[in-house]
């Protein structure tokens, strides 16, 4: 039986069309993705009114994105089983489907939703997880998020990032008089954004507390720079610098307690360390003739990674708090800025340079494999690694507008997030979430 295929770049736009409402960045482009990706089917899930209410395409399109699944089309599906002992194997090993997602949803009668899953591997005839999950009706999106993490993580054996948020700068007007900056939260599709703060100057440098309930950010609201730490649930916000001249590059230790920043309260650009309960400031980095901005922490919080000139040219180095030693870790390209370690601690990527163009890079910190470039757009930038340090978001221009744009840590997936709104940047991929935890 010869079952049409749609390509995969096709499919994809059509999905986000379906699975995500009218938001700040509508579609969804992949460019580029495995080329042999695994054959899923989501059934559609078995309500009393015959439909999913969407939920089997928000988990396609999310399994979809992260380029590794070829989810198929609804309309090639032979049957609709809602129950593990209604699969017939057979009929999906026809269609070449290595694994099939069904389920059921209910509405309870006060409105929360029930909704029951089960993952099957075809091959094997056998089922892989089943789980029941209650949620409020509100929450259809995020539990489609959570079976989609799950479903990732059984048959990649990594943990899926879903059901992540992404933060980032919605730019409307930009250099008129009648400019508005948004920073904006956002579902990891681009779906449900919304706005945490609004301001007609200019917002910078987002990014996330460990525990994901608060973000920094530098906002010029008062006329000159300041940073600013948000509470997501409250919107609540404190300014915790706002000093003589630059206050920027805010970046939350791994414990939450402090937050690395560059001042230039002394007359030079230099790195800080703000203990956030005691107020304690505390300067890192003493080199008056060089710039040095941009901190990250390293994963155990003992160090810092950030951009210098001391070398004449940007570069990246390391420093250890316990002893101030620093070490640099960049050679290739007279151009390396905008660093972010993955997960495991042993890999950076960063924005790179060659020739004028610029690009985002990885590196390993361990082996001596060089420099690989991830990205083929132009003026890429603010690189923000997923918690499971699978893919990684930045800012880049197309057709002279800024948009965002998501590359696999391996260069082999890339996917871009347009906005019909304006111009996109400054992205920050949250770290887990624990703002929903559906029962099982």
């Amino acid at each position: 039986m010869n079952i049409p295929k749609l390509p995969l770049k096709l499919w994809l736009w059509a999905a986000s069309i379906i699975a995500a409402p009218a938001s700040a960045l509508d579609t969804i482009i992949i460019d580029q993705g495995y080329d042999d990706p695994t054959r899923i089917a989501v059934v559609p899930f078995e309500t009393l009114d015959s439909t999913d209410a969407g939920i089997a395409q928000i988990v396609s399109f999310d399994l979809a994105r992260s380029g590794q699944f070829d989810p198929l089309p609804r309309e090639n599906m032979l049957s609709s089983p809602a129950r593990a002992e209604d699969v017939f194997f057979r009929d999906w090993r026809i269609l070449g489907i290595e694994y099939v997602v069904i389920g059921r949803l209910r509405k309870q009668p006060n409105g929360d939703l029930s909704v029951a899953y089960h993952l099957l591997d075809v091959f094997n005839e056998r089922e892989l997880t089943t789980r029941r999950i209650g949620a409020r009706a509100s929450e259809l999106r995020d539990v489609a998020h959570s079976i989609s993490d799950d479903v990732y993580e059984h048959i990649t054996g990594i943990r899926g990032a879903f059901s992540t948020k992404l933060l980032y700068v919605l730019a409307k007007n930009a250099g008129t008089s009648y400019a508005t900056y948004e920073l904006k939260l956002a579902d990891s599709d681009g779906a449900r954004p919304r706005t945490l703060f609004e301001s007609t100057e200019p917002l910078l440098s987002s990014s996330w507390a460990p525990d994901g309930k608060r973000v920094a950010y530098v906002s010029f609201e008062s006329g000159r720079p300041a940073i600013v730490i948000q509470d997501i649930a409250t919107g609540s916000r404190s300014r915790v610098a706002e000093y003589k001249g630059l206050n920027s590059a805010p970046v939350f230790s791994p414990d939450g307690n402090r937050l690395a920043l560059v001042l230039s309260r002394d007359g030079n650009a230099e790195i800080y360390v703000k203990d956030l309960v005691s107020g304690e400031l505390r300067r890192i980095t003493r080199y008056p003739s060089a710039i040095d901005t941009e901190p990250t922490w390293t994963r155990d919080g003992t160090g810092l990674i950030f951009t210098s000139d001391r070398g004449g040219r940007p570069q990246i180095y390391r420093m250890d708090l316990t002893n101030s030693m620093v070490e640099r870790l960049t050679f290739e390209g007279d151009y390396n800025a905008r660093a972010r370690l993955l997960p495991d601690g042993e890999n950076l990527v960063y924005v790179h340079r060659r020739g004028r163009t610029y690009h985002i890079a990885w590196q390993n910190l361990v082996r001596d494999d060089g420099v690989r470039v991830l990205t083929a757009t132009s003026l890429d930038e603010s690189p923000s690694i997923a918690p499971n340090g699978r893919m990684l978001i930045y800012a880049t221009q197309v057709g002279g507008r800024g948009i965002l744009a998501v590359v696999s840590i391996d260069g082999r997936v890339k996917y871009r997030l347009p906005s019909a709104e304006g111009d996109v940047r400054e992205p920050a991929w949250s770290p887990y979430m624990d703002t929903f935890s559906p029962g099982t």
